[in-house]
């Protein structure tokens, strides 16, 4: 699955920490405050304007899923955007003459939460990982011929059995910690920085001062979504058929360097991520291209005929993709427990949901027997729980993570016969649960930190896993029907597809298949990526906070270079800002990283709707 990167590092001590003697309630909030019922919370405005977003953002998150697999957080960008559509709606109807109800922080954190539930979907739901590993495209890269990869474990993407597979699956993990919120969120203050950043830029839109840097912010994000879009379709224009040329893939570094993947695309969205992806994320990306296509894949290639096949195609496992794909492995507590959820409501609907999907699940999934179902849903709280404490941590959702451990234990077990649709079914699964559930958790401290209620959350994240349900699916099938999905050699390659489906198959087959020192290699960066995590844990932060990440670091070595020279320009470009006025850069970065993001992502809609009726690019 994609990689969804923290944004921890980029929270200032101000944000998080209160003055002396102080709580984080007296420094933002005032205590007298009148909060409003949690009905009134969720209103048809929040949740109309949740729609609208929502699917703004599930375009963006399939974009970036299914090109380079990175995702960065959204939460701050769901929480601005939110604040401006519905103060303009207001501002609007005022000048009008209608009455309008106030705007309020709680009804702003509901629309950010349901956002973020919506959205979440389009990463949770494998569109660009275990759903689309199953696919017949993906099972023609890997090969017919190659062992453990057979052609009956394909199904293609059909919309309506999506939308079905995510409503039995999706719901389970806002169930499964339901009981754990105040242990989580105030047992062990936990920080979740997401959830904690994006609160307390709510806090600040409504106070008088806050107000006005909110509309200073939103003509930002404004107008670098108005440049974003204008390049995109400008872009667009030199791009030739099958996106084969252009400033997409224009050799700035010099040819021979482009030849290793090494240049700048011009795009807004990866720049974009740079700017709001911490320091230490964008150069571990860096040094893992530098690394990756530098060094390691112009040696290996020099072996071909020795330690592998010389006369195999580009994406032949056996050859140097093999290679490739095995080394990417590597007043506040009053307002937050007044509005109980009984722990019998959620435990029946834990319950009761299990039973559904238990059902329901091997109907489209017949290699995943029901039994295989239900044990999952007998760990999966526990998975659940040990992801949302680490994510309370380290801002680090490992939902991937968890799922792979699912797809290689029932791969195994389910054998040759449907072991590669078992495994990436189960994988699912895992992964709806456990992202969903650290989703949930980081809301609630949201929710905790704006006065919001418990029962608001929660029912606003229902009703945001609902429409992902529906949102994602869809926009991922304009994707689908628009563009060349899982074409190595073009822009939506979804890396992560062989991967999933390769994992499956090595649960299955094992790995004598595997090109020479393969293995080797792999062992190799494994022991060495769990020495620099390591390294990272104990010395101090002044130490720790450059030291590469592993993970960050794995990305490019199968995704290509131009990506990562992408992210370190914006990196680049924040860390002259921060020098030149910190104040103006920790204000605007986030706006204007957004604004680059959404901006490239609104111009996917018009260049699927191009591509779907056949209208290639004049130049």
């Amino acid at each position: 699955m994609g990689t969804e990167i923290p944004t921890s590092p980029e929270i200032s001590e101000a944000l998080l920490l209160p003055e002396p003697n102080k709580t984080a309630a007296t420094v933002i909030l005032d205590q007298d405050e009148h909060v409003p019922e949690w009905k009134e919370q969720i209103t048809i405005r929040g949740l109309v304007v949740s729609a609208l977003l929502g699917t703004l953002f599930c375009i963006i998150t399939h974009k970036l899923n299914l090109t380079v697999g990175i995702i960065p957080s959204l939460n701050v960008a769901a929480g601005l955007l939110g604040f401006f559509f519905v103060k303009s709606w207001t501002g609007f109807l005022s000048k009008l003459g209608f009455t309008v109800k106030p705007f309020t922080k709680q009804e702003n954190t509901v629309i950010q939460t349901c956002v973020v539930a919506c959205y979440g979907l389009a990463f949770s739901g494998g569109f660009g990982s275990y759903l689309i590993a199953m696919d017949e495209k993906t099972y023609k890269l890997i090969g017919a011929d190659y062992p453990g990869n057979h052609a009956e474990d394909v199904i293609n993407p059909g919309l309506w059995w999506m939308i079905g597979f995510l409503f039995v699956v999706s719901f389970l993990g806002l169930f499964s910690l339901v009981p754990l919120r105040k242990v989580m969120v105030l047992d062990y203050k936990l920080t979740y920085p997401s959830g904690t950043a994006t609160a307390m830029l709510i806090n600040s839109f409504h106070t008088n001062s806050g107000a006005e840097l909110a509309a200073n912010q939103v003509k930002c994000l404004g107008k670098y979504l108005s440049l974003s879009l204008v390049w995109s379709c400008f872009k667009w224009f030199f791009s030739g058929v099958g996106d084969a040329c252009g400033f997409d893939n224009f050799p700035t570094l010099g040819l021979t360097l482009f030849k290793n993947t090494f240049y700048f695309d011009f795009s807004p969205t990866y720049v974009g991520c740079g700017l709001i992806c911490p320091h230490i994320v964008n150069c571990s990306v860096l040094l893992g291209a530098i690394i990756s296509w530098g060094f390691l894949w112009p040696f290996v290639s020099q072996h071909a005929g020795d330690w592998y096949p010389a006369d195999l195609g580009s994406n032949d496992f056996k050859g140097l993709y093999g290679y490739k794909i095995l080394l990417v492995k590597k007043k506040r507590d009053e307002v937050f427990l007044k509005d109980r959820i009984p722990l019998g409501f959620a435990v029946s609907g834990y319950v009761g949901l299990a039973a559904i999907s238990t059902a329901t699940i091997p109907l489209i999934f017949p290699p995943l027997k029901w039994y295989f179902v239900l044990c999952s849903y007998f760990i999966a709280p526990a998975l659940a729980f040990c992801n949302s404490y680490g994510t309370g941590l380290t801002d680090w959702s490992l939902a991937s993570t968890y799922g792979k451990i699912g797809l290689f234990i029932i791969a195994s077990v389910v054998g040759t016969d449907g072991g590669v649709i078992a495994g990436l079914a189960a994988c699912g699964v895992m992964m709806s649960i456990v992202s969903t559930a650290a989703d949930l958790m980081q809301d609630f401290k949201t929710g905790y930190l704006t006065l919001s209620s418990a029962k608001s959350m929660f029912v606003s994240q229902l009703v945001g896993t609902a429409m992902g349900c529906i949102i994602a699916p869809v926009t991922f099938y304009l994707f689908w029907s628009a563009f060349d999905i899982g074409d190595p050699n073009g822009p939506y390659k979804a890396p992560y597809a062989v991967i999933f489906r390769e994992m499956a198959i090595l649960g299955i087959e094992g790995f004598a298949e595997l090109p020479k020192h393969c293995l080797a290699l792999c062992y190799g960066f494994f022991v060495a990526a769990l020495i620099v995590n390591l390294l990272r844990d104990i010395t101090p932060p002044k130490i720790s906070q450059f030291i590469p990440i592993p993970m960050a670091m794995a990305v490019p070595f199968y995704i290509g270079a131009y990506f990562a020279i992408d992210m370190f320009v914006g990196t680049v470009i924040l860390f002259v800002w921060e020098r030149i006025n910190r104040k103006d850069a920790d204000d605007y970065a986030g706006a204007v990283a957004s604004g680059l993001i959404c901006g490239d992502g609104i111009w996917t809609i018009p260049s699927a709707i191009l591509s779907i009726l056949r209208i290639n690019p004049p130049i």
